[in-house]
Formats: structure tokens, C-alpha cells, sequence
């Protein structure tokens, strides 16, 4: 009754300041306005007053939809969902099909996912309906993410376990890389049957529609690449586990994964990953251990496994795979592993190609200097930076210049210098021994390299420094100015991750896109000859021991690391 009240001539008045003709209005429509005003100030219990007084609810518009559905159920209204006849009927059988759709309630199919497998692809989405144990290992694109989610997704339309596990390294990686997938996840498949929600602080798919007969199936993703992200699914039951890139999940998620699967009514494991080294944990301990057992034939459930090369993958155009492949060298461990999708151990030289031409003395990715000096006077290059690494402890100090042509097609590596403490100085009076290199020193080294550069190409854009010796830097930048040079910036390298450097010199290699002044990039040439892989870390690693000059390469790779992406995209472009 109260509420039904007309307002006063003084909150008519109040209200006429707002610019609302108050005339007829209750109290009611006073306390609307004092809730708006409240959610204008930063009110959040206002807001949510509003959102729901507007109808605007989740939750009730959560219940008004399942009220939809559940009303379209019982009137035999047809549910639109994702079409996966053909790719069911291809791998299954046409029975499979039709038991996926037994529940007699007529369904609108108005999309059909284009699904593209080679028949080894097939066989191997077959088989995991009858095996518990279905591992995919092989390279990059290769398509195993995409088998693993579909049989999994078969099996979802048929187990009598509610919850589900979904791991990644990460919930994010899980979510993007199983959920959806590049448009072939879960959530895809299960298109007008699936949303997205959330169970016990984890992100959850929930789904329920025609193809599980309107039970309900919850996916829970999660990561699992630290020791304690195993804490963020015990507790819970569930009955079939996928996961990609197993190889990066904690051994601790791993077992708690395998513990919350034992009361399962259908237990079953999809893992992919890319190939690793021959010896870490999750072959020795998984994947090899289950295949000898199974070999054996003491391995209960069934082992499921296959490895696929980019080759196998049938999405993939003629001619992208080309351009993929055209990034690596052959002989270099990304192309056995990215490509190919064989274990491969990390060791033995980095930069096989270059180092064979260099001991052959072919000149294969020579330039003369004055073939360098007459592109970069006619403006052929975008600039000419200097990558520089510090010495210490045993290291030594590495100045090399590099330039850039137009486009970014080539890499062109014009100088190289190391120094040092023992060794002589061969560009001093007498060929001077260098007994002691303090920050003075140091600086005179890098102004005569920095002057030697501009005498023989004419200028120098900017150098990159090792950012962890700020003192040796500034005094470089007094000594920039002392010499008349100090228009060169000096600035702190990116230091971005040292693989990704290394692919990029080997993919431009690779390509024919790398060429250096060879009379003057001697340190070059023994530091990539000498270069090799950690034999005894399990991830890639450059081995810095002392045996081999990291430090030239540091520089060198410092020198054009701001541009990866730009001599990427220059050949993604071809």
C-alpha cells in the first residue's frame, strides 16, 4: 500500500531537478530512482537491484532458458545443434550415428563441421573406443589434439560418469586448446548443447542435449604444470581424463589424475604431446612402461597409441606446408622434431648446416664485402645494429654488427670481434696480448669496432647491450660522446628466449636468407661450428661451459632479436 502511495510536491520538486516530470509517480517509481542514484555512486548491491529488476538476471535467465528447453523437449521441438553425422558415420558406422540420437527427440542439424583425416588418423580414433590407455605423440600440426577430442567427445555421448577431466599446462592452454580448439573443441562438437560455467573454482563445460540423451555431462578444465596444481582436482571423482602436451604437466597432477579416475564406471586417458627427449620421465615412467607392459600383455584395459608426422595431416594445403616446412633446416633438430615428430636427443651441433659448409670452405653463405658495401651505400638495408655481451667469470667480451635488407628477406652479418683476457689483439700495434680487460679498455675495444664499422659501411643505427652490466654501458655511452659518436643510442638487448633465437637463425639459413662477410666474422665462424646442445638437460639448451663461444652468439643474436618477427612475417608472406 505504501509503495502504491503518491510521492510529495517536495520529491516532485527533487525530481524536476533531475529532469523527470514527477506527476503521478508512487513510491515505487522514488525508490527505482534512489537505486539508479545509488549505482551511479558505485553502489554494486544497486547495480545488481537494477540488472534484476530490469530482467536482466543470470541466473534467472539461465532458468527461463532450461525452462525453453525443457518446454521444446516434452513438445517434440527440434534442438538446433552442431552437424557430426558425416564424421561419426565415416569412423564409426552409420549405428553409431543413430545411438547417438536414440532419445527420439527430432533435432534441427544446421551445421557441419570440415573435418579433413587421413585413414591412419581414422584407425587410430577407431581404436580408442575399445582401449583405455590412447596416446598421440608426433609434430607440430599433425592433427592430435583433434583426434583425441573427437573420440573423446564419442565417448561423452555414451559413459555414465557425470564429471570429466580436461588438463593443460595451464587452464587457459587447456581451455583454448581442447575447448575450442581453432573451431574443433569440445564446445564446438557440442554447439547448442553446451555452456560454459564453472565447478569447485575450476572452469567447467556443461553438457547436456540430444547427443547425451539429455544427461548431464561436466568437463572440468584445469592446469597442471606446477607441483601444486594437483591440489586444484583432488577431492573430486571423475571418469575420463584428456590431456594435451602431457609431457609439460607435473608428475604430481599426473598421479593425482590417474587416482581421481579409480572408481570410474568407463576409465579412459587421451594424451597428446610433441616429441621430447628419448629419456624424460613421462616415457620411461608412462607411455613406454604401459607399451612394454602391454606388449607383455599384463597391461589391463588396453594401450592405444600413435605417432604422426605434419606429412599425415590432410588440413593442412599443399601449399602451407611448404611454407612450414621451408622455415627449418633440415639437418637441424627442430625440422626431426617439428617436423618429422621424432624423439631426439639434445645434443650435438646446433647449426649443422652451416657449420659443414664452413669445414667444406665452400663460401656457401658468403657475401664479398664490397657486394655488402654497394647495397648498404644504395640504401639496401634498413639499418646496421650492434649486438654486445659482456664478459666474466671465464666468458668473453663479443661486439658483432648485423643489417637488416628492405623487406627483411635477408640477414646480413658484416662483423664479428671476441676479446678476451690472455688473448692477443689482433687488430693492435704488434698484435698486443690483452692482460687485463677493465671497463676502460673495454670501451676503447668497442669505439675502434663501433669506428670500423663506420668506416667501412658508413654509419651505425643503434646498439643492443647486454642489460646485466649497466655500469660497463654508461661507460660506453660517455665514451659514445667523448669520440663524437653520440648520436648512436645504446640500449638493453630484449634477451628474449634463446631457443626461439636459434630458430630463427636456422629457419633463415634454412631458407637461403642468411649470408655473412666472411673475412671479417672469423669468432662467428668458430662459435657456430663449436655450438652444441646440453647432452645433459632434458629441455633444449644451449651448453655454456666454456668449451664453445656462447658469448659471440649472445651478440650476434642480440644484434637482430627486436626484428624475429618482422623476418618471419617476410616469409610467411612468400
Amino acid at each position: 500500500m505504501i509503495l502504491d502511495l503518491d510521492i510529495t510536491d517536495q520529491q516532485k520538486d527533487q525530481l524536476k531537478k533531475l529532469g523527470i516530470d514527477g506527476s503521478g509517480w508512487t513510491y515505487a517509481d522514488l525508490v527505482n530512482i534512489s537505486a539508479i542514484q545509488a549505482a551511479v555512486n558505485g553502489s554494486v548491491s544497486a547495480m545488481q537491484y537494477c540488472r534484476n529488476t530490469a530482467g536482466y538476471s543470470p541466473e534467472l535467465q539461465l532458468r527461463e532458458a532450461q525452462f525453453e528447453f525443457e518446454k521444446e523437449r516434452k513438445t517434440g521441438q527440434g534442438t538446433e545443434v552442431e552437424d557430426i553425422s558425416a564424421i561419426v558415420t565415416d569412423i564409426w558406422g552409420y549405428d553409431a550415428w543413430m545411438r547417438m540420437l536414440n532419445d527420439g527427440i527430432p533435432v534441427l542439424l544446421t551445421k557441419e563441421m570440415d573435418y579433413k583425416f587421413l585413414e591412419k588418423h581414422k584407425e587410430y580414433i577407431r581404436k580408442c573406443q575399445d582401449n583405455m590407455y590412447n596416446i598421440l605423440e608426433g609434430a607440430v600440426r599433425s592433427g592430435k589434439t583433434v583426434d583425441n577430442i573427437l573420440a573423446f567427445a564419442k565417448e561423452l555421448c555414451s559413459t555414465e560418469d557425470k564429471f570429466h577431466l580436461a588438463t593443460g599446462s595451464t587452464m587457459a592452454n587447456a581451455k583454448l586448446n581442447i575447448g575450442v580448439a581453432n573451431g574443433y573443441g569440445l564446445e564446438n562438437i557440442f554447439r547448442g548443447q553446451c555452456r560454459w560455467g564453472s565447478y569447485k573454482d575450476n572452469d567447467a563445460l556443461i553438457i547436456r542435449g540430444p547427443y547425451t540423451n539429455f544427461e548431464e555431462r561436466v568437463v572440468v578444465f584445469a592446469g597442471s604444470e606446477s607441483s601444486v596444481s594437483y591440489k586444484k582436482i583432488r577431492g573430486n571423482s571423475y571418469g575420463m581424463w584428456i590431456a594435451t602436451e602431457i609431457n609439460l604437466h607435473h608428475d604430481n597432477s599426473i598421479k593425482e589424475a590417474f587416482n581421481r579416475t579409480a572408481a570410474a564406471k568407463k576409465r579412459k586417458f587421451f594424451w597428446d604431446l610433441n616429441p621430447c627427449h628419448p629419456k624424460d620421465p613421462i616415457y620411461e615412467d608412462y607411455i613406454d612402461n604401459y607399451r612394454e607392459k602391454d606388449d607383455r600383455g599384463i597391461l589391463k584395459g588396453g594401450y592405444n597409441y600413435a605417432k604422426f608426422t605434419i606429412f599425415d595431416n590432410a588440413s593442412i594445403s599443399k601449399e602451407r606446408l611448404e611454407e612450414i616446412v621451408s622455415q627449418y633446416d633440415e639437418s637441424s633438430i627442430w625440422y626431426i622434431r617439428d617436423i618429422l615428430g621424432e624423439r631426439s636427443i639434445a645434443e650435438g651441433l646446433i647449426y649443422g648446416s652451416i657449420a659443414t659448409h664452413i669445414a667444406a670452405h665452400d663460401g656457401e653463405f658468403h657475401i664479398e664485402k664490397k657486394e655488402a658495401q654497394k647495397l648498404i651505400s644504395s640504401g639496401g638495408v634498413v639499418g646496421i645494429n650492434v649486438g654486445v655481451d659482456f664478459g666474466g667469470n671465464g666468458s668473453g667480451h663479443a661486439f658483432v654488427a648485423t643489417a637488416a635488407t628492405k623487406g627483411y628477406d635477408k640477414l646480413l652479418l658484416l662483423r664479428t670481434e671476441r676479446y678476451s683476457e690472455g688473448q692477443i689483439d689482433p687488430y693492435s700495434p704488434g698484435h698486443r696480448r690483452l692482460s687485463d680487460i677493465d671497463p676502460e679498455i673495454l670501451s676503447q675495444l668497442f669505439i675502434r669496432f663501433l669506428k670500423k664499422i663506420i668506416s667501412d659501411y658508413g654509419y651505425v643505427t643503434k646498439v643492443y647491450a647486454d642489460s646485466a652490466e649497466q655500469v660497463l654501458i654508461r661507460g660506453f655511452k660517455t665514451q659514445l660522446s667523448e669520440n663524437g659518436l653520440g648520436q648512436i643510442k645504446v640500449v638493453n638487448a630484449l634477451k628474449s628466449k634463446i631457443t626461439n633465437r636459434i630458430f630463427a637463425t636456422t629457419s633463415l639459413t634454412a631458407q637461403g636468407r642468411f649470408l655473412y662477410v666472411g673475412e671479417d666474422c672469423h669468432s662467428f665462424e668458430d662459435a657456430v661450428s663449436m655450438a652444441v646442445w646440453n647432452p645433459k638437460n632434458l629441455e633444449l639448451e644451449r651448453l655454456d661451459d666454456g668449451t664453445s663461444d656462447i658469448d659471440t652468439l649472445d651478440a650476434f643474436e642480440y644484434s637482430f632479436e627486436r626484428d624475429i618477427n618482422k623476418f618471419i612475417k617476410k616469409q610467411a608472406g612468400r
